[in-house]
């Protein structure tokens, strides 16, 4: 027994008793079409069990996946536990959503030319780097070589679309701050730095190496305030049982850090545990400041020093960014003012 032969767009025409050329754009919005021309079309594909044109064929037609690459380069399972990275990826895939492009989730590409990577074959529109090292960025490449459309979240490129945050200079504001309340050993715990599968404490030259465009700018900020941290802790993810091991690392060095500058919220709890755990008091014994802004109802009463960002506006910038390139526009450079808040995590240095 033959299969059932699936409805065509040349069926729907037949049965809607109009031409091929207006189902076409009834489907693919290219054109006007009346909305009792639309009922029409609808009414007969209804009937007809017609699902609409098929993905490959309309790709073909049209030269275009309908499809962003969305490369994160964290474990997916990290990214995901981040409260800030969803709030931001819920904004940016809910406006593509409405664009008509689909998300595909890529791997970060590994430096080894080797290994096979999706960024390198998938089809796609464009991509979206979610991070970005200063220097020696496999993903840049592979773009480049691929002549595709991208946006850059936290970094620049030429002839990517950009979406940054002063986070350099926010973050000097923070250590000013700490400064000011007559702090001189700042310690600070970094988001990953790249290569480490843990925490640890640092040794290296502070800014040497390829790093993620966030890390570099945030240790940066020491250089501007006019102060060394007198520890560098790196951790292995934005995480608060990595924030936890850092702060056990910071608060065990001889240099007896009076204040932590931690670049994200989640490490910034994490230190706060530790300092709990070792009976010390925040802000009376040590000062701690993180980055993002999260509501961490879990560390009340405290409320911690930060930086804000809006995620959701985050997100919405950056698929701004996408459909200025899907248009052919020039690609924007768009930042996200940041300003410090001061909470009650922060105090003078003990005497």
């Amino acid at each position: 027994m033959s299969a059932k032969r699936r409805p065509t767009m040349a069926d729907v025409a037949s049965l809607a008793g109009v031409s091929l050329s207006t189902v076409s754009l009834t489907y693919s919005g290219a054109g006007p079409i009346s909305p009792d021309m639309r009922a029409r079309v609808e009414r007969a594909a209804s009937e007809l069990g017609y699902a609409g044109p098929s993905p490959q064929a309309q790709a073909l037609r049209s030269g275009r996946s309908r499809v962003v690459g969305l490369v994160i380069h964290e474990r997916l399972h990290f990214a995901f536990r981040d409260p800030f990275t969803l709030r931001v990826l819920d904004a940016l895939i809910g406006d593509l959503g409405e664009m008509g492009q689909g998300v595909l989730l890529l791997p970060s590409p590994s430096e080894d030319s080797t290994e096979p990577n999706l960024l390198a074959t998938a089809s796609m529109d464009a991509a979206v780097l979610m991070r970005v090292r200063d220097h020696d960025e496999p993903a840049l490449d592979i773009l480049a070589r691929r002549e595709l459309p991208f946006a850059i979240v936290e970094g620049t490129a030429p002839g990517a679309a950009a979406i940054t945050i002063p986070d350099r200079r926010a973050t000097a504001d923070l250590i000013r701050h700490l400064m000011e309340l007559g702090h001189e050993r700042i310690a600070t715990v970094t988001l990953p730095r790249g290569g480490r599968k843990g925490t640890g404490i640092y040794e290296g030259e502070l800014l040497a190496g390829a790093l993620w465009t966030p890390t570099r700018n945030r240790l940066a900020a020491f250089e501007d305030a006019g102060i060394e941290p007198c520890v560098v802790i790196e951790s292995g993810a934005s995480m608060v049982e990595e924030g936890v091991a850092a702060g056990h690392l910071a608060f065990s060095h001889p240099s007896k850090p009076t204040a932590v500058v931690c670049q994200s919220d989640l490490l910034a709890g994490g230190v706060v545990l530790a300092a709990r755990e070792l009976g010390l008091s925040v802000p009376d014994d040590v000062s701690i400041t993180g980055f993002d802004g999260l509501d961490l109802p879990w560390l009340q009463p405290l409320d911690l020093t930060t930086v804000p960002q809006d995620g959701a506006a985050k997100g919405h910038l950056i698929a701004q960014g996408v459909k200025a390139l899907l248009d052919g526009d020039e690609p924007p450079v768009i930042e996200l003012p940041l300003e410090i808040r001061v909470g009650n995590s922060t105090a003078r240095a003990p005497q």
